[in-house]
């Protein structure tokens, strides 16, 4: 289906176009999502297998794209006035009362996004803004090229500096006690 020539969306014009391509959007300004690579989701796949397990019969709940965020939607708000919906490669969401069945209606507390060519800059600049100013407690960007985790924290509304992992380190997952993410088996096919 052709898009219409509109130069703002909200997520109403998302829905109306059904299934196919993926779309994100940034203050109504639509960008397509291309597939990710192999590699790419065989590093999501391990995450959240590691995710997943530590919070079996936990209260928070992972997930992986495609699966819609409205970072800013408010209760009460239609999708005609949600002009920012992002689609992180994998997000911890702890609160149930976020969930509806399309997706996640506010920050979640956790996100991943792994780099690929195509999003190295909009997952470092456009997503790490939207995802502090919408009080993402936890921002990791994950390398593959590089074998590196960056965990961004939030601290009174701001990321700071963030903490590097290499590939053989073992990280802890701030938002949850005593998890860690062993980079080992992440990065086995980097």
């Amino acid at each position: 289906m052709p898009l219409p020539k509109e130069e703002s969306y909200s997520y109403a014009d998302l829905l109306s176009w059904g299934e196919g391509t993926r779309y994100e959007l940034y203050d109504g300004r639509l960008t397509a999502l291309a597939s990710p690579s192999r590699l790419h989701q065989e590093i999501s796949m391990e995450l959240s297998a590691q995710l997943r397990a530590y919070l079996r019969g936990k209260r928070c709940r992972v997930y992986a794209a495609p699966f819609d965020v409205r970072l800013f939607e408010k209760e009460g708000e239609g999708p005609g006035s949600v002009d920012t919906v992002v689609q992180p490669d994998l997000m911890v969401v702890c609160d149930p009362g976020k969930l509806d069945q399309r997706g996640v209606r506010g920050a979640p507390d956790l996100v991943v996004e792994i780099l690929s060519d195509s999003t190295r800059r909009t997952d470092r600049l456009t997503k790490f803004n939207l995802y502090q100013l919408a009080g993402v407690r936890e921002y990791w960007i994950v390398d593959p090229a590089a074998r590196i985790v960056q965990v961004h924290t939030l601290e009174d509304g701001r990321y700071h500096s963030p903490v590097a992992y290499n590939g053989t380190a073992s990280v802890p997952v701030g938002i949850l006690e005593d998890c860690h993410i062993d980079l080992t088996a992440v990065f086995a096919d980097a």
